[in-house]
Order: C-alpha cells, then structure tokens, then sequence
C-alpha cells in the first residue's frame, strides 16, 4: 500500500512538472494597506468622525517613494465607487493612481464611504445589531456628511484651505450632493476630478439595472419588509472563491470578464485577465441596500433628486412635501473636470451632458476618443495613463 500511495504521489508531481499550472498574481490576496506597504510607500491610518456618528477610515499616503521631504504638499482626497473601497487606487500596480500621485508629490488620502469594509463602524450603532438605523443612508448621506467631515479633517490636519478632489462612479454622485447641499465646501475644493460621473441615469446602457428600475417599487417593500439592509459586505470566503474562479488558467475567468463587462459595458481589449483575482480580493467590500435603491429611482425617474419613499406621508415628514427634492446642481461652484467615456454602461454620455448643462463650473468636458473605454477603464484599462490621468496631471498642476 506504502508503494502504491508513493507512486500515485510521483505521478502527480511529475505531471505537475510537466504542465506547470499558471501562476497567481503577486498581488492576489493582499488589502489596500499591504498593497500600500508591498510597494514600499508609507501608509497611515486616520479615523473621522461625521456628524451623525459614523467613524470612517482614510488611508493616507504622505508622499511617495523618492519624496520623503517635499514640503508643502498639495492634498489631494480619492473616492471610490459603489461596493468598492480605497483599495481601488492601489491595486493596479506601478501604474496606480494613488502612487502615481504620491510619486509627483501629493498628499494623498484615500477615503472609504460608510458602511464599506474599512469603515463599518459607528459610536453608538452596530451595523450588525442595529441594522435598519446604522444602515438607512444612501450616498445622500455620504454627500452630506462624510464628504465634509474628511475635508474638514484633512484641512485641520495639513494646513491647507483647499484640497484637490478624485472622485470615481458614486465618488462623483455623492459630490455632487455636497456641493449643492452644502454649498460652503465648493470654496474648500481646489478642482474636482469626476472620472464617469453619475447624476442622471436615464439612459444608462445597463439592462439589468434598467429591468430592476422598472419594479424598485416592489423591490423595495420587499428590501424593507426582510430587513435587507446591508448589501454584499466584505467576505473572505467570497473574495477567496473570486480569486479561484478568475484566476488565469480558470475554465471560468471568460465567464468573471463577462460578469464585469454586463455591468460596466464591454471592452475586452483593456482589461488584463490575470488582474482579475487582484481586484476580487478586495470587492464587494459592502454598502447599503438604499445606495442601490436610492440609484434605480433615478434610472427611473429620470431626476436627480433626494430619496424617495413612496409615500405622501414619510417624504413629507422628511422633506416636507410629497415628492422629495431636486438636487440644484448649479451651486456645484467648484472647478469640475469631467471625463467620461462612449462604451460607459453606467454614465451614458448623454446623461453626462445633460450634468455638464447643469453643474455651475465646468472647466474640462472631456468625452474619451477611444470607442470601447467603459465605466471601470478608469481604474484598471491598459492605457488608462495615456487616456485620462496624464491630461489630468497636466490640469492639476494649473490649480
């Protein structure tokens, strides 16, 4: 039996040596904070409180690799979007904007929005024990109150009166809401870089979202009468089994890039397959099932407006009227760079328009050349450098 379980086992190992299986990603498996610290950049951890108590983690990176004492370093905040967190801006390798800016001597503080995985917390709320009142906020709430706090947070913190902002997907949504509700932080903001800015989702090219927004009504007696509130959180397990399935070699990584491009729209020819195990180490990361919401009444409605509870009685007990409020996007007074590309499934080009007749300071208005750059191109295409971030290097340096 000895020899028999000897010889099966030098069998494999022979096998295994002759077709030697594809080896993962370096960087598969590894968070924001040791993505930070594997690329030999300095990393710290800061928590802000809002003024509606939630504690939110930001991972700031002080400079870059080369630049340890430059002084004077212009701050520059970075905004994820939807069930992602800061981990977006550092997982592309050398060529991530979060080190791509530390490297030209920024101060760069990478945010993550409420009830995300780095911060799920509250100082008086348990997002598993008090689900329905720690996770009752949109990305209202993270326009109104997160946004400010870590402005403000960043400002006491490094001298400077105005900040540089990077704002991705929700990143730009919940922008927009703080400009105009809190019309006093446009004069804090230096330039705001919206990388697919989403406001208006009338013609989003996505058909699942579209097909969700023509029942969100039901969809959402049904989210609020199962206690639904959390949405995709942070697993182990999910981003292990993300991991596995995408990885190269995988029979079903074809079937991981599918899954992306029926989301964000298709382009094949700019993103790398073998990043995939990369990203899902670190998405979902969660968010609330009102953010989701809180979008597919937009895609319905065809309004940029606060969330509707379709109800008489609770919109006028929260707004004071039946239907809730219009955003007025022309107290956005902040300088407003947009770019955005034709294949967004996500931000349709004419929905951008329609926000770019509308926000109050548009400087740049930039429409991507390339036919296929879809809405996740801003993170992990190829070509992304030549496409997007060194045009908006170039405007930075003018502000």
């Amino acid at each position: 039996m000895l020899v028999l379980k000897a010889s099966i086992f030098f069998g494999i190992v022979v096998i295994a040596t002759a077709y030697p299986q594809p080896k993962l990603h370096s960087d598969a498996g590894l968070n924001a904070l040791e993505l930070i610290e594997k690329y030999e950049y300095p990393i710290e951890r800061h928590n802000v409180v809002t003024d509606d108590g939630y504690i939110l983690e930001m991972h700031r990176i002080p400079h870059g690799r080369t630049n340890a004492g430059m002084q004077n370093k212009e701050p520059v905040l970075v905004m994820h979007g939807l069930l992602s967190s800061s981990a977006d801006w550092v997982n592309f390798g050398e060529k991530s904007l979060g080190f791509i800016l530390a490297d030209l001597g920024y101060d760069v503080w990478l945010g993550n929005a409420r009830g995300s995985r780095w911060s799920r917390k509250h100082v008086r709320l348990s997002p598993d024990y008090n689900q329905s009142e720690y996770w009752s906020f949109s990305w209202n709430e993270i326009g109104k109150y997160d946004l400010p706090a870590k402005i403000d947070y960043i400002i006491n913190n490094t001298g400077h009166k105005k900040i540089f902002y990077i704002g991705h997907s929700q990143g730009t949504t919940s922008f927009w809401v703080m400009g105009s509700e809190r019309p006093e932080y446009n004069d804090k903001i230096r330039l705001m870089a919206a990388l697919g800015p989403v406001a208006y989702m009338q013609n989003l090219h996505n058909p699942t979202a579209q097909e969700a927004s023509e029942n969100i009504e039901t969809i959402q007696s049904l989210i609020e009468a199962f206690g639904l509130h959390e949405f995709l959180p942070y697993s182990e397990n999910t981003t292990s089994l993300g991991i596995e399935l995408c990885d190269d070699g995988s029979e079903l990584q074809e079937a991981c890039l599918d899954a992306i491009f029926m989301i964000c729209g298709p382009d094949p020819d700019q993103l790398d397959p073998s990043l995939l195990p990369v990203i899902w180490t670190n998405i979902p990361a969660g968010t609330s099932s009102k953010q989701f919401l809180h979008y597919a009444q937009g895609i319905k409605s065809g309004i940029f407006r606060q969330f509707d509870y379709y109800s008489d009685e609770k919109n006028n007990a929260m707004y004071g009227q039946p239907t809730p409020p219009n955003y007025d996007l022309s107290k956005v007074k902040a300088p407003v760079a947009l770019y955005y590309g034709k294949n967004d499934w996500l931000a349709a080009v004419k929905d951008v328009e329609q926000l770019s007749e509308e926000l109050g300071n548009v400087v740049v208005d930039h429409l991507i050349e390339y036919e296929h750059f879809n809405h996740l191109d801003f993170l992990w295409g190829r070509d992304v450098y030549d496409m997007v971030y060194e045009q908006l290097l170039d405007l930075m340096k003018k502000y």
